[in-house]
């Protein structure tokens, strides 16, 4: 089963806009060409916006759930990068009921006068071989084809799309205006992390997402049971029919679909696997979890990935409407995605924990 959910924005662009490289199922992220040796990262846009002004509102737990803290069996069998499975305990916390929404991140805009990383420009000097007017502020968006195609190629489906931020999620041409209830995507780590610093809360630790997400029980197939319908419904915003190329639109939605859209878990949290990947603070690694603190682990503190060593990324849970049984199965009980630091899609958004006081 090839899992990748998306290329880098990084690679995605070099690839999209000069690289001629390869781009079967083993050489996906390396284009063979000299721009793909690019630095890791945006590191200007980190620099810069690591000065933007996101002084901390006063912290409230209005539309957060108490989490009760306890232990429990982290992890999965089904994948590599989630085994072993081992025994974890966490303090109480709390987190957001629900993913963080397009209202409520243009509060956060308007009060901090923040610049998300894809409307930022690009530094030339990040992308060698890359004509300067090619570099334009935009994103990773999902664009299915109109016919079945092989599943190796995930360039088939995924565009750097100018234009493309967290106002814009699928471009220019797009709008979140009347979705003010639409988890807010095209957000990578480095901007929710400033939005949770803003509302006085943090992103959670996987082990925390987990635990909130299993919300008190061991199922191996899926968090909400050992069914994927139970009594004949789905019960999470994910891929049905062939990707990616043909969406039956079972769930009632194609994209994202508004928060609460779904029955919550029994710790009254929504959307815990699909609609949109959520961030979590731990960078990644897939063999972390034979070295893991038995106690309110933090994760590693470096992160690899085999698939793009020179990247540095953060630990992404839950899933998103692109996962499916024909591709990426992730939003499944235990299973762990990742994404680069300063990436960001149209698939990806996060919520918020704050601890105990």
């Amino acid at each position: 089963m090839y899992l990748m959910k998306f290329p880098s924005v990084i690679i995605l662009l070099l690839i999209l806009l000069g690289c001629k490289g390869n781009t079967d199922k083993a050489n996906v992220s390396k284009a063979d060409c000299t721009a793909c040796k690019a630095p890791s990262s945006r590191a200007a846009l980190i620099k810069a916006a690591s000065h933007q002004h996101t002084a901390v509102v006063k912290a409230d737990t209005t539309g957060m759930v108490f989490i009760k803290g306890g232990t429990f069996r982290m992890g999965s069998d089904d994948f590599a990068d989630s085994k072993p499975i081992h025994t974890v305990s966490v303090n109480s916390f709390y987190m957001d009921e629900h993913e963080v929404t397009n209202a409520q991140f243009a509060q956060f805009v308007k009060a901090t006068g923040y610049v998300t990383v894809a409307e930022q420009p690009l530094n030339p000097a990040d992308f060698p071989g890359v004509p300067a007017d090619k570099l334009v502020p935009g994103s990773a968006v999902f664009t299915p084809p109109s016919y079945a195609v092989s599943l190796n190629n995930p360039m088939q489906w995924w565009t750097y799309q100018a234009g493309a931020n967290w106002k814009h999620p699928q471009g220019p041409n797009s709008s979140i205006a009347g979705k003010d209830s639409d988890p807010v995507v095209q957000v990578c780590y480095t901007d929710a992390a400033a939005y949770a610093k803003w509302a006085g809360k943090r992103l959670p630790t996987e082990a925390e997402w987990e635990y909130a997400a299993r919300a008190g029980k061991h199922f191996d197939k899926y968090y909400w049971g050992k069914e994927f319908k139970p009594n004949g419904k789905l019960v999470a915003n994910i891929f049905e029919g062939s990707f990616p190329w043909k969406n039956t639109k079972e769930d009632g939605y194609t994209g994202v679909a508004p928060v609460k859209s779904f029955p919550p878990n029994a710790f009254h949290l929504y959307d815990m696997e699909g609609n949109v990947w959520e961030w979590c603070s731990d960078l990644y690694r897939p063999d972390y979890y034979a070295q893991s603190a038995a106690n309110n682990p933090q994760g590693p503190k470096d992160s690899y990935d085999p698939d793009e060593p020179d990247l540095e990324k953060h630990v992404q849970r839950g899933g998103s409407f692109l996962c499916s049984d024909d591709y990426c199965i992730r939003y499944k009980a235990g299973s762990r995605g990742k994404g680069e630091t300063n990436s960001a899609a149209n698939n990806l958004g996060f919520r918020c924990v704050m601890d105990v006081k």
